[in-house]
């Protein structure tokens, strides 16, 4: 089903950097030039992954920032089916549904940074990341997302974040359409020399 791209079987990805955020765009009434983390702040990775690709960013991520990495995950894994995923996902989202997770973050307040990563889902972040963000408050933390797709874009998902992480601060991304793993860890080195947090 090409509107739920984020779980496509059949993805065919190219392997380019689609679409990084304008650095100076503003989320939830913030300038991305407002007062942020340094360089040398507290990090966590945070990730959702279904296919395997948004957890190679996660990992390549986690090492180059010397960054603790945790994986978000529903409470009770999605269907190994993939129609069943995709109808049950589409539910969960047309209600605003806030899926429980596994397991949260201690002490989220001693990180400055936050990379979230996870695949776009009809269009828009799965319901799991809106589960993780009302979980955990990042009210003055310094979110960078990163973000893989079958080739759609990034939908309605930059929104969700800013929505549900109101008081945040949100700077330039990462959009991934690719498989390769190669290009994709290649690509995310050159943008991480390149991320602007302060």
């Amino acid at each position: 089903m090409t509107g739920w791209n984020g779980l496509s079987r059949r993805m065919t990805l190219k392997g380019s950097l689609l679409l990084p955020l304008a650095a100076g765009m503003t989320f939830a009434g913030r300038p991305a030039g407002a007062q942020g983390a340094s360089p040398n702040a507290r990090a966590l990775v945070a990730y959702f992954s279904r296919s395997g690709n948004t957890r190679v960013i996660a990992g390549q991520i986690g090492r180059a920032r010397s960054a603790d990495v945790f994986e978000i995950e529903p409470a009770e894994p999605y269907p190994a089916d993939y129609d069943e995923t995709v109808r049950q996902a589409q539910r969960e989202t047309e209600t605003d549904y806030e899926p429980p997770l596994r397991g949260s973050v201690r002490d989220i307040g001693s990180y400055d940074v936050v990379f979230l990563g996870f695949p776009i889902w009809g269009m828009t972040a799965p319901p799991v990341i809106r589960s993780f963000l009302s979980a955990h408050d990042l009210s003055g933390r310094t979110i960078v997302p990163f973000v893989t797709h079958g080739g759609y874009g990034l939908g309605r998902s930059l929104s969700v974040v800013a929505e549900h992480a109101r008081q945040a601060r949100i700077v330039e991304g990462f959009t991934k359409q690719s498989e390769q793993e190669r290009e994709t860890l290649s690509q995310v080195t050159r943008w991480l020399g390149e991320v602007r947090l302060e």
